[in-house]
């Protein structure tokens, strides 16, 4: 079977400004692929060249085997994808229910608007107006307007902005559903965990490029990076008193790197039982995917500052 989205050798230019430019990438079918970069770096417009609402200059795009860009099929492929955007244009005066009733019609196979406004969180405000909900409220309406349809393929744009922790963990679940069921899912966002808990694959662009394409476990490198080990000064121990080489961080915690954790850890937990101390505050990590992020997306200039400091 065909990926359900391909992208190649795609470019975009906005009057002298190149936003895009070469960008390839695919997705799989019933995948979550996140792309992921700053404002201004072209992910804007990758979407919204897959979406349909701008045209591309060079390369090939398939959404679900049609091209967005051909006027021809454009109302066939509407109706086989959801878009959760960020700024949704809705009627204030309608209630939650009749909102999204009224989006079931544009579909031939809709699913149960009932059904839909509870998975979202909307129970009990059915009759609310769109123009009283809250700004989360509302988002929780974006995003049953998206799934209304029964999409094969669904977009979603900065999808739990304006979420409480709580709501933003229902959302998870309903996309991470979503996908279980076969949809799939294609979105953007600036909250890393958000990245990390639900895509499958990762994507970075960075200056009308994509720069790292992977898991986010192994994106940039990941899975092999240094990994390094925290813990608390033990009370009355200087650096020399360890049994590996530590600095010392502004946090006041303590900092060894090694690419061999096991080892590490084995000497470092036996000298303290040997000392009878404690090793307070013991984290072992590798890079976070949001400092792998900073560091791909980083500018120029920002990028030549950490090197030269």
């Amino acid at each position: 079977m065909t990926d359900a989205v391909v992208v190649a050798g795609l470019h975009k230019r906005h009057g002298d400004v190149h936003a895009v430019r070469g960008v390839d990438f695919a997705v799989a079918h019933g995948e979550i692929f996140a792309l992921l970069g700053r404002n201004g770096a072209g992910k804007t417009t990758t979407m919204e060249i897959l979406e349909g609402f701008r045209d591309r200059d060079a390369g090939r795009v398939e959404v679900l085997g049609l091209d967005p860009g051909e006027k021809a099929t454009g109302r066939a492929l509407r109706e086989r994808i959801g878009l959760v955007l960020q700024d949704v244009a809705v009627e204030p005066y309608l209630t939650v229910r009749e909102t999204v009733a009224r989006n079931a019609g544009y579909y031939p196979a809709p699913r149960d608007v009932d059904e839909v406004v509870g998975l979202v969180g909307l129970a009990g405000l059915e009759r609310q107006k769109v123009r009283a909900l809250s700004g989360g409220q509302k988002r929780r309406l974006d995003l049953a307007l998206g799934v209304i349809g029964d999409p094969a393929l669904l977009f979603l744009d900065e999808p739990t902005t304006g979420f409480d922790p709580n709501a933003r963990r229902n959302a998870w679940q309903l996309i991470r559903e979503l996908r279980d069921t076969g949809t799939t899912i294609v979105l953007t966002t600036h909250y890393m965990e958000e990245a990390q808990r639900l895509a499958d694959r990762v994507a970075v662009i960075a200056d009308g490029r994509i720069v790292a394409e992977g898991t986010p476990s192994a994106l940039g490198g990941r899975d092999t990076a240094t990994t390094r080990i925290r813990f608390a000064p033990p009370p009355g121990t200087t650096l020399a008193d360890l049994p590996v080489e530590a600095i010392c961080n502004n946090d006041g915690l303590l900092t060894v790197e090694t690419p061999e954790p096991t080892a590490t850890l084995h000497l470092l937990t036996g000298w303290a039982l040997r000392h009878d101390t404690v090793l307070t505050g013991l984290t072992v990590d590798r890079p976070s995917l949001e400092e792998v992020y900073l560091r791909l997306t980083a500018p120029a200039e920002d990028a030549r500052e950490r090197s030269a400091g």
